[in-house]
């Protein structure tokens, strides 16, 4: 048996170079989505049913192309394959989107957009497992979240750079304007480019070959657990499901607790079905794989959970928070608002920009000091750096915050990959990080659930106390890396037939 060959820095660069354009687009969509919806008639209350279309278009979509993409093999290879076409489809989606001219098709668009940056997202992170040693894995993904930071810093200030350059920026009513139709058309472009790059700049080892090295390293992967049968495991999640929903309806508590009810209730009749499937096909192999996670995957899983529980925080109420704690304002009309929401998106570059950078140093610290305490560092630097807006009230000096953020945020798109890449089959790369990203989307949903809930309940509504919520759920992400099995260096040596301490 043989170990994979290490890749040179332009390899890796070429694997991962499509991420600048995906990011590029989700930018791009973050910062202009709703201007654009407000711009065709939305009412400030509708934006967030709109906005629903991104998180559960991923935690439908990633499983199903990362179950498929294990399947492919072709002139393209297994993954490549997708990023053509998701690349493809989010620059028509792009295009629809600007030129919109009715609420509808904006919304239409949004849908298409989020489904292809899907079909690309879990094949390209799937291609850094599949052709990376694992001793390279933190350097690839790193590589990613460097393109990550780079896209979303330009993707997002992009508008702005274009109206300083002459480009309109206003529209009669109904229209959008110049900058956002130029910036968006620049992002299509991004999309073809950046993913044609990696498609074709890039080899992927045949099925039989990585399969090959993936016998190398299966002696000192995490073994996984066993799962209770599916019939039986979902009898909980129902009845908590259905009794949370009535409870909502009897109390007439926060409607937005719907959406977790709803949710329980509809993970349990997912696993009900599966059980009672006589017959072997997408559904059940997903939520078999779901519970039969490795252990280390298992426990990955809470820290992705309190990670972004704690960026869903951050995204949702820092403009708020900032613009009411450090600018002493809550009506969106006057100027002292617009200039505390202005600088809350130059904070929002700012952490991106950060983290660009602290990319850069993630493969030296984990190689040194080990992914899992690599990452427990940045958590608890993300974690203090939201808890210190509550202290700072210059905000000036809220960038310092942002380089903690930035710390997380970038260990966040970095290490929980390269630990993933350590737990599982190379077979089944692209169906697990799929599932995966079920505990991206999930904490998300059950931020929007409670969040407001929590924040009016026992916070009057300040939204400042938003932002401590989610410091604490870092910290305690932090916290539960320590629970992460990591293989040491000369583990992975050992796996890939080298002998610790020699060349």
């Amino acid at each position: 048996m043989t170990a994979k060959p290490r890749r040179d820095f332009w390899q890796i660069w070429n694997l991962s170079f499509g991420f600048l354009g995906i990011q590029f687009a989700l930018a791009l969509q973050n910062s202009d989505l709703s201007r654009i919806f407000q711009t065709l008639g939305a009412s400030i209350d509708e934006i967030p049913a709109l906005w629903i279309a991104a998180p559960f278009t991923g935690l439908l979509l990633q499983p199903i192309v990362g179950y498929f993409s294990d399947r492919t093999w072709g002139r393209l290879g297994r993954r490549r394959p997708y990023l053509l076409i998701g690349a493809a489809l989010s620059a028509l989606a792009l295009i629809i989107m600007c030129n919109a001219t009715a609420l509808w098709v904006a919304a239409a668009a949004l849908w298409l957009l989020d489904g292809a940056i899907n079909v690309s997202m879990g094949p390209i992170r799937a291609l850094v497992g599949d052709e990376l040693p694992p001793e390279q894995h933190a350097a690839g993904f790193a590589m990613q979240t460097f393109f990550i930071g780079a896209g979303a810093v330009v993707g997002s200030l992009l508008p702005w750079m274009l109206a300083f350059a002459g480009v309109h920026n206003s529209a009669p009513h109904g229209q959008i304007p110049d900058t956002v139709k130029l910036a968006f058309y620049i992002g299509a472009v991004a999309m073809l480019c950046t993913l044609g790059w990696t498609v074709f700049r890039t080899r992927e080892y045949p099925p039989a070959v990585l399969a090959a090295f993936d016998e190398v390293a299966a002696a000192s992967r995490a073994s996984a657990t066993v799962a209770p049968p599916l019939r039986r495991s979902s009898i909980a999640p129902m009845a908590l499901g259905i009794g949370l929903l009535l409870l909502v309806a009897i109390t007439r508590a926060d409607p937005q607790l719907y959406l977790l009810g709803g949710g329980i209730l509809a993970y349990g009749l997912v696993l009900f079905a599966a059980g009672e499937s006589r017959s072997r096909n997408l559904l059940t192999v997903i939520i078999t794989d779901l519970h039969d996670m490795p252990a280390g995957m298992r426990r990955l899983a809470v820290v992705q959970v309190f990670s972004w529980f704690a960026l869903f925080a951050m995204w949702t109420y820092t403009t708020a928070a900032v613009t009411a704690f450090h600018f002493g304002a809550t009506d969106p009309q006057s100027e002292a608002y617009n200039n505390g929401a202005n600088w809350a998106g130059v904070l929002f570059a700012a952490y991106n920009g950060f983290a660009m950078l602290a990319a850069m140093f993630i493969p030296g610290l984990s190689a040194r000091f080990g992914l899992r305490l690599t990452h427990l560092v940045n958590l608890l630097c993300g974690g203090l750096g939201l808890l210190s807006i509550m202290a700072i009230h210059d905000p000036v000096w809220l960038l310092l915050s942002m380089v903690g953020v930035g710390l997380a945020w970038a260990s966040i798109l970095t290490v929980p990959y390269a630990l993933l890449s350590d737990a599982v089959p190379a077979g089944k790369m692209g169906a697990y990080i799929g599932i995966f990203n079920f505990f991206i989307v999930i904490p998300q949903l059950l931020a929007a659930s409670v969040l407001g809930f929590l924040v009016k309940t026992f916070f009057a509504d300040a939204p400042i106390y938003g932002l401590a919520i989610g410091g604490v759920s870092m910290l305690l992400a932090g916290l539960f890396t320590l629970r992460i099995p990591e293989r040491s260096s000369a583990a992975i040596l050992r796996a890939t037939g080298v002998a610790p301490g020699k060349a």
